[in-house]
Formats: C-alpha cells, sequence, structure tokens
C-alpha cells in the first residue's frame, strides 16, 4: 500500500517505541515522515530505519511552545505542508499521589498533555489547508483508572476527551481527529517490567488475546485512523489493548 505517497506526517516521541514503528509505517506507505524528539541520537536510529524518501529529523520538546512553534515553521518552510498529525510523545510516573512531587506532576503534564495542545495547536492551520487529521495517542489509562498511576491517568483522560472536542470543533472544516489508546504495550518504558514473568502472567491473564502488543500492533492502527480509508471517522478513542478493555474487571475463573 501507498496511503500517504506526497503527505507530510509529523510524528512527536519518534526515538523508540511506538513513535518509531509509527514513522516505519508511515515512511513505509509513501510519506515524508517529521521525527520530532528530545534526543537526535534516537532520531537519527529511527531514520536509519525509514524506506527512502524525504525525511526530516527535528529535535525538539513538545512541552516548550517556543520549540513546536518553530517546528512548525520549519517544517512548512521544508514542505509546505503537513498533512498528518500523531501526537506520540509521552512520560510516566507512578506512586500514589501524597507520593508524587509536585515537580513529576507538572513535567507529565508539561509533556502528556501540554505536548499535544502546542503541536495540534501550532499546525492547525496547515492541517485546515490540507483537511488533514490529528491521531492522539492516548491510553486505556484515559478510560479508566490505574493502581498507583493516577497522574498518568489524569493526563491521559484529558487527552481523551480533548480528542473528542477538538473533533467537534474542526470536523466541519474537514479536518478529523482521533485518539489511539494503546493497552499495555512493550516499549522502552516496559523494560523492567519483562524481567519480571509473574508480574506479565498477571497481565496476560487479564488480556484475551493473551499476549502484549508490540509496537507495529498500534503503529498499523494508527496508520489505518489516519488514512482514507477512516474518512468518516473522528471523535473516537480507540482501544487497540488486546480485549482487555472488553473486561467488566473481574477475574478469570476457570
Amino acid at each position: 500500500m501507498a496511503r500517504f505517497t506526497q503527505k507530510v506526517v509529523v510524528v512527536t516521541g519518534a526515538g523508540s517505541g511506538i513513535g518509531a514503528a509509527t514513522a516505519q509505517r508511515f515512511a513505509s506507505e509513501g510519506a515524508s515522515v517529521v521525527l520530532v524528539g528530545r534526543t537526535r541520537q534516537k532520531l537519527e536510529k529511527t531514520l536509519a530505519s525509514l524506506s527512502a524518501g524525504d525525511h526530516l529529523i527535528a529535535p525538539c520538546d513538545v512541552g516548550e511552545a517556543d520549540q513546536v512553534k518553530a517546528l512548525s515553521e520549519k517544517v512548512l518552510e521544508k514542505y509546505g505542508r503537513a498533512d498528518v498529525l500523531v501526537n506520540n510523545a509521552g512520560v510516566i510516573v507512578q506512586g500514589r499521589i501524597h507520593e508524587i512531587e509536585l515537580d513529576d506532576w507538572r513535567n507529565m503534564m508539561k509533556i502528556d498533555l501540554d505536548g499535544v495542545f502546542h503541536c495540534v495547536h501550532y499546525f492547525m492551520p496547515a492541517l485546515l489547508k490540507t483537511r488533514g487529521n490529528v491521531v492522539n495517542i492516548s491510553s486505556v489509562s484515559g478510560m479508566g483508572g490505574d493502581w498507583g498511576m493516577s497522574v498518568y491517568n489524569a493526563a491521559k483522560g484529558a487527552v481523551t476527551n480533548f480528542t473528542r472536542s477538538l473533533a467537534m470543533d474542526y470536523g466541519q472544516d474537514g479536518v478529523r481527529v482521533n485518539a489511539i489508546c494503546p493497552g499495555f504495550t512493550l516499549t522502552e518504558l516496559t523494560k523492567d517490567m519483562e524481567e519480571d514473568q509473574a508480574l506479565l502472567n498477571k497481565f496476560y491473564e487479564r488480556i484475551p488475546l493473551n499476549r502484549a502488543g508490540q509496537p507495529e500492533d498500534i503503529a498499523d492502527a494508527i496508520a489505518f485512523i489516519a488514512s482514507d480509508e477512516a474518512r468518516y471517522i473522528t471523535g473516537v478513542n480507540l482501544p487497540v489493548d488486546g480485549g482487555i478493555t472488553a473486561s467488566n474487571g473481574q477475574p478469570k475463573q476457570a
């Protein structure tokens, strides 16, 4: 398939995990991909893995509004357009609320929520011209609560509802806005967990497909929701979670 030939796709958090897999998927379908992240070395590694094309490395902290403004200007100067914005950059802070430092709260909101706002704010004028679309990466943690992750739940819950409102505000202008909500997915953030088989088994017994997600599983869903095949889909928060949100929370009994 070449659904994104001559399209410009901006992917934040593109240095590893879901972001890198997403960049690879769009590049394989003909897109020019803008690789956004805080660490140039990681972005260069992703760039080396992409199919040939007119791609761009763009170091940027999405939590800083002035850097995102400069990013949008750089993209428009180089390509003259933007067609898809994938807001994937994010971090996780764990712990009960009285154990969380204020700086932890502010840092996560700065990246996971402010970063989404900054990117949508500065790229929307270009997306309006191309009748493009936004794909926010929320989480099943933005659809329900987790033990010891109230800060992350707050940030992703905000992204989930922000997605709905943006879809309403821009639908008549031809811009679609959706979110992909991954479940337990193996990335750099889960490396410590992967060494704890007992913990992994607790996850697997709750997941109907009986495995963790891979970054490519999420990237495939992102590419679909950004494509013209999803042209009548907007305002959706799509779980890509192996079926975990199908459960009412009760344990398997047999």
